[in-house]
C-alpha cells in the first residue's frame, strides 16, 4: 500500500470518528445552547413573576368599595372611624328631649292645696288686717287678682282698691310669701252696719276652695267701709292701702 493511500484512509477514519462524537453529544440532550434564546426566555418570564405578588396584594387590601385601603388600615380601624363619625351622642344631645320637659308650665295658680294662709291684725295702719300666703308646694304659683274675703255670715265679698293693682302677677317660688291687706272699718267711725266677725273665709281667684285663717279670739270689727288690696309681693305694698 502506498503512502498516499494510507494517509487517505487515516483521514477518512478521523472524519468518521468526529462525526460519531457529534451524534453522541446530541443524543445526550446537551447540544449547544442558544444563549440568545435563553436570555429571551428569561426576560419574558420576569414580568409574570412580578405580577403575581402585585395581584395578591391588591386582592388582600380590598375594602369592598372598589378602592384599596391605604397602607396600615384594617377593617377594624375603618369600622372605628365610621363609629367615631356617626355622632350619635351629638344627635341625642340635639334632640332636645330635656328641653321638651322644660317647656312645661313652671307655675300654676296658687290654691289652698299648695299654700298656707294667716290673718294678722296690725296696729298701723288702723283697722287693718294683713293676709299672708306662703307657697308650701314644690312649684311656683301665681297670686292672681285679689282675695275674696267673707267675714262671719256676710252674704257678699268686699270690693278691691283698684289703684293697688300691681303691674305684674305676683309669683311665689316654693317657700316665698305674698300679701294683701283688708281695711276692716272706717278709722273715723263713718262706716255703718258694723258687726264683730269671728270667722273668715278667703277665696283665691279660682273660687274653687277657701282658706280659713284664724282671727283673734275677740274677733274683728267690720263695717260697710271694708275694702281689700290686690295681692302684693311685699308687706309694705300691701299695708299701703
Amino acid at each position: 500500500m502506498s503512502t498516499r493511500t494510507r494517509r487517505t484512509r487515516m483521514f477518512v477514519a478521523a472524519t468518521l470518528a468526529a462525526a460519531a462524537l457529534t451524534l453522541t453529544a446530541c443524543s445526550n440532550g446537551k447540544g449547544v445552547r442558544d444563549e440568545g434564546a435563553s436570555a429571551g426566555s428569561a426576560s419574558t418570564s420576569a414580568p409574570t413573576a412580578s405580577t403575581t405578588p402585585s395581584s395578591k396584594a391588591s386582592g388582600g387590601t380590598s375594602t369592598g368599595t372598589g378602592r384599596s385601603n391605604p397602607a396600615g388600615w384594617t377593617s377594624e380601624g375603618s369600622t372605628g372611624g365610621a363609629a367615631g363619625s356617626s355622632g350619635t351622642t351629638g344627635s341625642k344631645g340635639s334632640s332636645g328631649s330635656r328641653g321638651s320637659k322644660n317647656s312645661e308650665p313652671t307655675s300654676t295658680r296658687c290654691s289652698t292645696t299648695s299654700t298656707r294662709m294667716t290673718a294678722t291684725e296690725v296696729s298701723r295702719p288702723l283697722n287693718h288686717l294683713l293676709l299672708t300666703v306662703t307657697n308650701t308646694g314644690s312649684k311656683n304659683c301665681n297670686l292672681i287678682g285679689y282675695p275674696a274675703v267673707r267675714f262671719g255670715e256676710a252674704q257678699s265679698v268686699p270690693p278691691a282698691f283698684e289703684d293697688s293693682k300691681p303691674q305684674a302677677v305676683v309669683t311665689l317660688a316654693p317657700g316665698e310669701s305674698g300679701y294683701a291687706s283688708v281695711l276692716l272699718s272706717a278709722a273715723d267711725g263713718s262706716g255703718s252696719h258694723g258687726y264683730t266677725a269671728k270667722s273668715l273665709a278667703v277665696y283665691f281667684n279660682d273660687g274653687a276652695s277657701a282658706a280659713h285663717p284664724s282671727l283673734p279670739a275677740k274677733g274683728v270689727y267690720v263695717d260697710d267701709s271694708i275694702r281689700v288690696s290686690y295681692w302684693q309681693s311685699t308687706m309694705a305694698d300691701a299695708l299701703a292701702w
